[in-house]
């Protein structure tokens, strides 16, 4: 199985890529600093070299360290995982104080951190329920609302923000569902590394980056190597569901979806389904439905 996309040698990166790997909840000052040079100062070259490379561990020091005590990791897969062009960017926004409260008090429950270093245990984790994978769900109020409307199955949610984990953990608490567990990292790495053959009930991926720049399509997750490594862990029959709206990624998404020989489209026509009722129509796809954005969903199911 060729993952070439999904892992470019340096060289293919763009130039933006260095902004991936940035520590979460970094700020400016947090990152490497340049050493004084010029006639103004007094630096020899080792002083200036001294002072780069302690910046630097700084930084490294930060991307392993969890933001609260017992949270998640900044960088669970880092230290020993390949360095690739990633399909996400994390963002840097404030934790509130109720996210906060909420990742301390449940992620030692529900949550995990994706660190490549083992085989989950999905009938343990999740009580025996059978158990889809969702990858992204942003403050994850619809992923919420899901495990709510349907107890009897279990959502293994991804993703690397962490204000929405830890949103995404208060409101499962709050609506007493506990068939939701939070995991912080790369799905590709969770995908590849720690989930056993046949082990998932069905993915989800709604409204991923788009990627619109031309030179940053490689960044897009649905890839035909990215189903190659999604295939082996489905069971048959179960169904990846993704949705977007945009129009371009749509398309990209139907042609390779369509173009592998592990799935089928579960649409007669072979082309987007209807929107199904179970998921739910998120403040996101509303904002864009108001700007006159076309939604599309795709259901194939593993074969």
């Amino acid at each position: 199985m060729s993952e070439q996309p999904l892992n470019p040698t340096s060289a293919d990166a763009p130039a933006d890529a260095a902004s991936d790997q940035a520590p979460a909840g970094s700020t400016a000052a947090d990152a490497p600093a340049a050493a004084p040079t010029g006639p103004a100062t007094d630096v020899t070259a080792d002083e200036a070299a001294a002072l780069r490379a302690a910046s630097f561990e700084r930084a490294r020091r930060l991307r392993m360290e969890p933001r609260f005590p017992g949270g998640p990791a900044a960088d669970p897969a880092g230290s020993h995982h390949e360095r690739r062009i990633r399909s996400f960017q994390p963002r840097r926004s404030r934790v509130t104080t109720g996210q906060q409260e909420a990742l301390e008090r449940l992620w030692p429950k529900w949550g995990l951190d994706i660190d490549g270093k083992r085989v989950l245990d999905l009938a343990e984790l999740f009580d025996g329920l059978p158990v889809v994978l969702e990858i992204g769900f942003g403050m994850g109020e619809a992923t919420a609302q899901m495990a709510a409307d349907d107890p009897g199955t279990g959502i293994l949610a991804v993703d690397v923000h962490t204000p929405g984990q830890g949103n995404l953990l208060g409101l499962a608490d709050k609506a007493g569902s506990t068939n939701v567990r939070v995991a912080n990292g790369d799905a590709v790495i969770l995908l590849r590394e720690m989930l056993a053959p046949e082990s998932l009930d069905g993915l989800r991926v709604y409204f991923p980056d788009p990627w619109p720049k031309a030179r940053h399509h490689k960044r897009r997750l649905i890839q035909p190597e990215f189903l190659d490594l999604v295939a082996p862990v489905l069971k048959p029959g179960a169904i990846v569901h993704c949705a977007t709206d945009w129009e371009p990624y749509a398309e990209q998404m139907l042609e390779v979806l369509t173009a592998h020989p592990r799935f089928a489209n579960t649409a007669a026509d072979g082309g987007y389904a209807p929107r199904p009722a179970f998921r739910p129509l998120t403040r996101f796809e509303g904002q864009g439905l108001d700007k006159g954005h076309v939604v599309h969903d795709l259901l194939f199911a593993r074969v």
